[in-house]
């Protein structure tokens, strides 16, 4: 009698309670996926991380504390064997492109269907990635044009922090977040901050 495949170990980071119940619901309904845990923001993800050594993260993007796509770059940093799997609403292209730079392994549309979850781990822990196929074919087209200074600057700006404020927040002096903003909006040819943040996060790209 063959033996049962090993059990895929996953910790779940997700800020809606019920959208966590139903994801943990599903994948305890699976022969061969065990949850782990599941938590609320993305420093309780990292804490996690760390003390359960699950082999998957299924994250979003958008949390407290750390947003998934940080999670993800923290795990990559420090070369943890966790594998991250995001599952989102967010269909954007730049969002995708960003997942993938921080080595994420799968990225989900939360109107998918939802077997497509249980099977997109089992091809991430065999090494694999799973990735929606339309937004994996829209990500190859426009590139994002902002340095990851420039991203941290206009988010912030977007969030209608002032120049003296940024620059206290990020350790940097007035003009150089000045020269950062008129670099962003330069490249995103539009006429200020504003227009420049909600474009940009319109695109993915912040």
């Amino acid at each position: 009698m063959p033996s049962p495949p090993p059990m895929i170990r996953v910790l779940l980071a997700e800020d809606q309670a019920m959208v966590r119940g139903a994801l943990a619901a599903l994948l305890g309904m699976e022969a061969d996926i065990e949850v782990v845990g599941a938590v609320a923001d993305g420093e309780a993800a990292w804490r996690e991380v760390q003390r359960l050594h699950p082999d998957i993260l299924v994250t979003d993007i958008e949390m407290p504390g750390l947003t998934g796509l940080e999670l993800a770059q923290r795990i990559q940093r420090h070369e943890l064997p966790v594998k991250v799997l995001i599952v989102t609403t967010f269909a954007r292209a730049g969002f995708l492109r960003r997942a993938l730079d921080a080595g994420v392994s799968g990225y989900l549309l939360k109107d998918a269907p939802a077997e497509r979850l249980a099977e997109a781990l089992r091809k991430v822990r065999h090494g694999g990635r799973a990735i929606d196929p339309e937004l994996a074919v829209e990500a190859w087209g426009e590139a994002d044009p902002l340095n990851e200074r420039e991203r941290q600057v206009l988010r912030l700006a977007g969030e209608g922090r002032s120049s003296s404020e940024i620059a206290t927040q990020l350790n940097l002096s007035q003009g150089t977040v000045r020269n950062y903003l008129s670099e962003a909006i330069g490249k995103l040819g539009v006429g200020n901050r504003i227009e420049a943040a909600r474009l940009a996060r319109q695109k993915g790209w912040l």
